[in-house]
C-alpha cells in the first residue's frame, strides 16, 4: 500500500529540503512505500529550484509547478489529482505539521477499517487571542448556517483513503473551500489532537485580510443563508416603511401634527438605499461566482510536472 504526501508550497525555499529529510528520518523502518507530491504554487523565491534538485536526487518525488500563484486550494486540488497512493496525506512544508503525526494517523487508520479519514486538529491554538476568537466565532456561525459540519480547529492536515480522495476530485467547482468539501463528501472521519510546531523557516502566508476573505469564501460556498438574510432585511425594511407611513398619516389626520420634513426624508432614503445596496452586494457575490463557474476555467494552469514514471511534462 502506497502513501502519498501532498505538500503545497509557496515561497518555502528554506523548508522543503528539511521537510523531506525529516520525513525520511521519521518514516525510516516504519513506512516502506511512499512518495512526495510537491506543488509549487507560483513561488517567487528559490522554492522551484530546490524542488527540482530534490526531484533529481529522489526517485519518490513528484514536482507540480503552476504558471503563477493560484492559491493553496488550487495546490491541494492539483496535488490530490496527481497523487498515486492508496492513502493520501495533506501536509504543510514548514514542519509545523510534523511527520510523526502522520505515523499516528496511519496507526489510527489501520486500527479500524471503517475509518476513511484521520484529521488532526489543534487543541490549543498558538495564536493571539483576537485571531483565535475570530476563528472560533467563524466556526460557530458557519455551523449554524451550513448543512455540513465544520470542526473547530480542524485543519487541512489529514490522511485519506483513495475512495475519499476520488470523491473530492469529483467536485470540480472553481471556487474551492476544502474544509467544506471534506465534510460535504462524507466518509467516516476520526479527529485526533496535535500540537503545532514552530516554523523551520519563513513566516506564515496567512494575513488577517486573507483569513477574513477565506472565511467569507467558506460561507458563500456552503450556505445560501446570506440570500435569506437579505430577503429578511428587505421585508423588514418594507414593513418599517409602511408602519412609518401609517404613523405619519395618523399624526396628520388625527392630531394635526405636521409631517416631518426634509432631514427625515433624507435619512430614510439613505437608510433604505444602503439596505438595498447591501442586499444587491450579497446577490452580486453569488452571481459573480456563477459567472466565473460558467466560464469553465481551470482551477490551476500547469507549467511543468516532473515525475519519474513519466518524464514528459504534463
Amino acid at each position: 500500500m502506497m502513501l502519498s504526501l501532498v505538500v503545497p508550497c509557496y515561497n518555502e525555499e528554506g523548508n522543503v529540503e528539511k521537510f523531506l529529510s525529516e520525513t525520511n528520518r521519521v518514516f525510516e523502518g516504519k513506512v516502506e512505500n511512499y512518495e512526495f507530491v510537491f506543488v509549487n504554487d507560483g513561488s517567487s523565491d528559490g522554492t522551484y529550484k530546490k524542488l527540482k534538485n530534490l526531484y533529481a536526487e529522489n526517485s519518490n518525488v513528484q514536482v507540480i509547478s503552476f504558471s503563477r500563484n493560484f492559491g493553496k486550494e488550487a495546490g491541494i486540488y492539483a496535488g490530490l489529482s496527481k497523487a498515486k497512493g492508496d492513502l493520501v496525506c495533506l501536509i504543510d512544508a514548514d514542519l509545523q505539521q510534523r511527520p510523526e503525526v502522520v505515523l499516528e494517523m496511519l496507526d489510527v487508520l489501520n486500527s479500524d477499517e471503517d475509518i476513511d479519514c484521520v484529521t488532526a486538529y489543534q487543541e490549543k491554538r498558538k495564536e493571539n487571542k483576537l485571531i483565535s476568537g475570530i476563528k472560533s466565532f467563524f466556526y460557530k456561525i458557519i455551523n449554524k448556517i451550513s448543512d455540513v459540519d465544520f470542526v473547530n480547529g480542524a485543519s487541512d492536515f489529514r490522511l485519506m483513503k483513495r475512495s475519499m480522495v476520488d470523491a473530492i476530485l469529483s467536485m470540480t467547482e472553481f471556487h474551492r473551500f476544502s474544509k467544506g468539501i471534506f465534510s460535504y463528501v462524507g466518509f467516516n472521519t476520526k479527529y485526533i489532537p496535535y500540537t503545532v510546531a514552530e516554523r523551520e523557516s519563513g513566516e506564515s502566508k496567512w494575513s488577517f485580510g486573507k483569513l477574513f476573505k477565506y472565511a467569507f469564501d467558506g460561507i458563500f460556498a456552503f450556505s445560501t443563508m446570506p440570500l435569506k438574510i437579505s430577503t429578511f432585511i428587505g421585508f423588514l425594511s418594507s414593513l418599517s416603511s409602511i408602519i412609518y407611513l401609517i404613523v405619519v398619516v395618523i399624526q396628520k389626520l388625527a392630531f394635526g401634527i405636521d409631517v416631518p420634513g426634509y432631514a427625515t426624508l433624507v435619512v430614510l432614503i439613505l437608510l433604505i438605499g444602503g439596505i438595498q445596496l447591501f442586499c444587491l452586494g450579497i446577490l452580486g457575490d453569488y452571481i459573480a461566482r456563477m459567472y466565473v463557474q460558467t466560464k469553465h476555467r481551470p482551477v490551476y494552469i500547469l507549467k511543468e510536472h516532473l515525475e519519474h514514471d513519466n518524464e514528459e511534462d504534463n
